[in-house]
C-alpha cells in the first residue's frame, strides 16, 4: 500500500496545496502578475502584449456573431462574473452567519466602510468637478480585499484578530457599495427586454431554492447559461447578475449537526464490520457505506459554502491573476508627461484613495464611538486604525475594474492606473510600517 504523504506526486502536491492554504498567499501572486504586466507592457514584446489583448473572441450563429468581445472584455466580463459571484457568496454567508448576522457587530464597520467611499469620491469630484473625468468617482471608493489582507498577514500574530475582522469587514462592506455603484452607476444603454429575461432565470433560480434543489448543475446552467448571458447583452453589468445569483444560492443544509454526527457513527460501524477482501480494492459493500457517507457529507454541508469553499483557490490565484495581467500592464514608454498632468484623474484617485479612506474610515469610526452607535473594538486603538485606514487605500483589483467601466479613453484609463498604484503602494507600505511599528509596542 502506498502512503499518499511519502508517494512521489505529494512532494509536487504538498508544498502546492501549503502555499494555497496560506492567507497571504493570494497577495502574494496577485502582486507577482502585477509586476509581470508591467513587464510586459514596458518590454520589446509589448506590441503584442496590447495585441493579444484586444484580440476578439465571439459566438457565431449562421455566420454571425451573437456575442463578440475583445480577450480582455471576456476576461472582465466573464472570467470576473466568477470573482463577483464568490463576493456574493461570501457577502450572504457573512450576512447569514458571520460578522453581520448580528446587526451591532455591523454597525461600526459599515459606518467606517461608508466613510471610506463617500470622502474619496468627494475628494477626486472636487479636483474633477466637470466633463468626462467626473466619470471616475468611483474607482478611488474600492478596496481590495487580498491585497490588503495580504499585507496584515504578513505581520503575523502582531496584530489582534480583532483588527483583521475589522478590516475584513470593512472591505466586504466596500465590495457592497462597489456592486451597487456599478448597478447603477456604470451601465450602458439597457435592453429591457434581454433584462427582463435575465431577471427570470433569477426567479426560476429563486423557486428552485424555495423548492428545496440542491444540485448545483441546475444553478449553474440557469445563473451561466441564462442569468448572466442576458445581463451581458441587456448592458447591465454581467457581474451583477453573478452577485445576484450568489444571493440566490441555499445557505442551509439538508440534515442538521446532531443527525449528521449518529449517520456517520452508523457509516463507520457498518463499515467497520464489514469484511475486507484482503486486496487495496474494496468490497461492494464497502463501495455502498462509502457512497452514503459521502451523500451525507453533501448534506450536511451547505451549497452555498461548497461553491465557496471550491472557488475560493481558483479566484484567488488564477482569475485574479489573470485579471492584473490584462489589466496593470501600464506601458510608461508611452506616458506622455503633458497628457498625464492636463487633467487632476490620477491626482484626484491617489489623493481620494490615500487621504479619503484615512479621513473617512477613521472619522465615522470616531463618530460612531462617540456618538455611541457601537463599541471600538477589543485590541484596537487609533493608531493601529490609522494604519488600517492606509491598508484599505490598497484599491488595486476592483478600482481597476471600475476605470474600465469608467474611461473609454485610453489617456483617461492610464492616468487612473497611475493614481492606483501610487497610492496602492504608499498605503500598503505605510501601513504595514505603522501595524508593524505598533505591533511591537504592544509586544514590548
Amino acid at each position: 500500500m502506498i502512503d499518499s504523504k511519502r508517494a512521489p506526486i505529494s512532494k509536487v502536491v504538498l508544498p502546492i496545496q501549503s502555499f494555497i492554504q496560506k492567507e497571504r498567499s493570494s497577495g502574494l501572486v496577485l502582486g507577482i502578475s502585477v509586476l509581470l504586466a508591467l513587464t510586459l507592457a514596458n518590454s520589446p514584446w509589448r506590441d503584442y502584449y496590447f495585441k493579444f489583448l484586444a484580440h476578439k473572441l465571439g459566438i457565431l450563429i449562421n455566420a454571425n456573431p451573437f456575442i463578440e468581445l475583445s480577450l480582455r472584455h471576456w476576461i472582465n466580463d466573464g472570467l470576473m462574473a466568477i470573482f463577483f459571484f464568490v463576493v456574493g457568496l461570501e457577502l450572504k454567508r457573512e450576512i447569514v452567519a458571520g460578522e453581520f448576522a448580528n446587526p451591532r457587530n455591523a454597525v461600526l464597520p459599515i459606518m467606517a466602510a461608508v466613510g471610506g467611499m463617500v470622502i474619496p469620491a468627494l475628494i477626486y469630484v472636487g479636483l474633477n468637478p466637470t466633463g468626462a473625468v467626473q466619470n471616475g468617482w468611483g474607482i478611488p471608493m474600492a478596496t481590495d480585499i487580498a491585497f490588503a489582507l495580504g499585507v496584515l498577514y504578513l505581520l503575523g500574530d502582531r496584530i489582534p484578530l480583532s483588527v483583521k475582522v475589522f478590516l475584513t469587514a470593512v472591505a466586504i462592506v466596500d465590495d457592497i457599495g462597489a456592486v451597487l455603484v456599478i448597478a447603477f452607476f456604470y451601465t450602458s444603454d439597457i435592453s429591457m427586454v434581454n433584462l427582463g429575461i435575465g431577471l427570470l432565470f433569477l426567479i426560476l433560480m429563486f423557486i428552485g431554492n424555495r423548492m428545496g434543489v440542491r444540485n448545483i448543475l441546475f444553478y449553474a446552467i440557469l445563473g451561466i447559461g441564462g442569468a448572466w448571458t442576458l445581463f451581458l447583452l441587456s448592458g447591465v453589468h454581467a457581474t451583477i447578475a453573478a452577485v445576484l445569483a450568489a444571493f440566490i444560492i441555499p445557505a442551509d443544509v439538508r440534515i442538521n449537526e446532531q443527525i449528521f454526527i449518529a449517520r456517520i457513527k452508523k457509516h463507520l460501524t457498518r463499515f467497520k464490520a464489514a469484511d475486507p477482501n484482503g486486496y487495496p480494492t474494496l468490497t461492494n459493500e464497502q463501495l455502498y457505506i462509502l457512497d452514503r457517507l459521502a451523500k451525507d457529507n453533501k448534506k450536511a454541508m451547505p451549497p452555498l459554502q461548497r461553491l465557496e469553499h471550491a472557488l475560493h483557490p481558483f479566484v484567488a490565484f488564477v482569475i485574479i491573476p489573470i485579471f492584473a495581467l490584462a489589466n496593470a500592464g501600464v506601458s510608461f514608454m508611452d506616458i506622455d508627461r503633458a497628457t498625464l498632468l492636463e487633467t487632476n484623474v490620477a491626482l484626484g484617485i491617489a489623493l481620494g484613495l490615500l487621504l479619503g479612506k484615512v479621513l473617512g474610515i477613521m472619522g465615522l469610526t470616531w463618530l460612531s464611538v462617540k456618538l455611541k452607535l457601537a463599541p471600538f473594538p477589543e485590541g484596537m486603538n487609533y493608531k493601529t486604525l490609522f494604519g488600517v485606514s492606509l491598508l484599505a487605500a490598497i484599491g488595486f483589483t476592483m478600482s481597476l475594474f471600475i476605470t474600465q467601466l469608467a474611461f473609454i479613453d485610453e489617456s483617461y484609463q492610464l492616468q487612473a492606473k497611475i493614481g492606483i498604484f501610487i497610492a496602492s503602494i504608499l498605503g500598503g507600505a505605510l501601513g504595514y510600517g505603522i501595524l508593524r511599528s505598533q505591533g511591537k509596542a504592544q509586544k514590548g
